[in-house]
């Protein structure tokens, strides 16, 4: 209590925070909001607090984008278009799925229509080549500003060991061989040790876990060089087009064990939004993916207790400080019975947390449309 109070004490309040929102459209073949209620909302809010940027998607009915988009440039306020990657694009376009290290698909997880969370071999060129052909195809004409990249990432332990032991393939295998790493040296320490083949020695926000088994640190480091670099390949391909970047991270806690090297992604970034969910029992909650890890490996040692309390969100502020980029902490604003249960006092505590640091602003995850009055008012004082 004493280190978090010694932080609070030596950070300035910026003066201005500056507010992304995220407008969540469901799914591709069916919108949830016509574009006069999004821009009705969007009035209501920018005349409540300052939005910089708005993230909209994945809708494939443009007319939405084109007046939404209207609305906000005559207001100064930037569209990313939502762009999912490595999840939810197989009723858009073909993809090769992931499997994990036995070739199997790793479990999937339905939180709701359009969100099945059934991930791609993220180093096939091929699944890359036809995200980015999504984008051109439908929405390159439809005045976006910028690209807000999700399901940038491998399964997690949603889909159990074999969602994190993920990709698999003839194509991955060959990656990870030129990262150092065998896979068929993992798949056998992993029959021959179980859950202790993922045991840790130490926890710290800046050095994340320290695995036990030096083979299994080998494998998350060659997996985040893996991901991570595809990630950016693809960035740096919508780059080209006169886009900016934003991408949708893991809390850096759990960010290894899907592929996210903070490091790499930054480089390829303008700015990241790491999920930093107290509230949410879905997939990215920081406590829902925690306590799935601890049931995937029972056995697993090392594992610290954490509470998702204000000095936890603060560890993770901390790790995600020093990026070249911009840093977006995204903090639950809707409210969802059984998924996303919030309140004025949570959303007060979470962004008083973030501005405490010095960052450049912070997004309202992630669906507008649901976020309280209540939960907006607060932010305006």
């Amino acid at each position: 209590m004493l280190g978090l109070l010694a932080l609070t004490a030596c950070r300035q309040e910026p003066a201005t925070p500056a507010y992304v929102v995220q407008v969540s459209l469901g799914a591709w073949n069916a919108p949830q909001y016509t574009a006069d209620e999004i821009i009705s909302r969007l009035d209501t809010v920018s005349g409540r607090i300052p939005v910089q940027k708005v993230i909209i998607g994945w809708s494939l009915d443009k007319e939405i984008y084109r007046q939404v988009g209207e609305f906000l440039h005559a207001k100064g306020i930037q569209m990313f278009f939502w762009l999912p990657v490595f999840a939810e694009t197989e009723d858009v376009c073909e993809n090769t799925p992931a499997v994990d290290l036995w070739g199997n698909i790793p479990a999937n997880y339905d939180l709701a229509e359009g969100e099945g969370f059934r991930f791609s071999c993220p180093t096939d060129p091929e699944n890359a080549a036809h995200v980015v052909a999504v984008y051109d195809r439908w929405f390159s004409d439809c005045g976006f500003d910028g690209v807000f990249m999700d399901r940038i990432r491998t399964q997690s332990f949603v889909g159990g060991v074999s969602g994190v032991l993920s990709c698999g393939c003839p194509l991955c295998a060959e990656r990870y061989a030129a990262e150092g790493v065998d896979l068929d040296a993992v798949k056998a320490a992993w029959e021959a040790k179980g859950d202790d083949f993922l045991s840790v020695t130490g926890y710290s926000p800046k050095g994340g876990f320290q695995f036990a088994d030096p083979l299994a640190a080998d494998f998350f480091r060659a997996k985040g060089h893996i991901v991570s670099g595809a990630v950016g390949a693809i960035a740096d391909s919508l780059r080209s087009r006169g886009l900016e970047i934003g991408m949708d991270l893991y809390a850096p806690f759990m960010a290894p064990f899907v592929g996210q090297d903070y490091a790499i992604l930054a480089l390829h970034a303008d700015f990241i939004k790491p999920m930093l969910y107290r509230k949410t029992t879905a997939p990215a909650g920081m406590g829902f993916e925690y306590e799935l890890l601890r049931k995937a490996v029972p056995g697993a040692t090392g594992y610290p207790t954490f509470a998702m309390d204000a000095a936890f969100l603060e560890s993770q502020l901390e790790a995600m400080e020093g990026y070249p980029c911009g840093k977006y902490p995204g903090i639950e604003i809707n409210f969802r019975a059984g998924v996303a249960e919030t309140t004025p006092e949570y959303v007060t505590e979470s962004l008083d947390a973030v501005m405490r640091h010095g960052f450049e602003g912070a997004v309202l995850s992630w669906n507008i449309m649901e976020a309280p009055d209540a939960h907006i008012d607060c932010l305006g004082k």
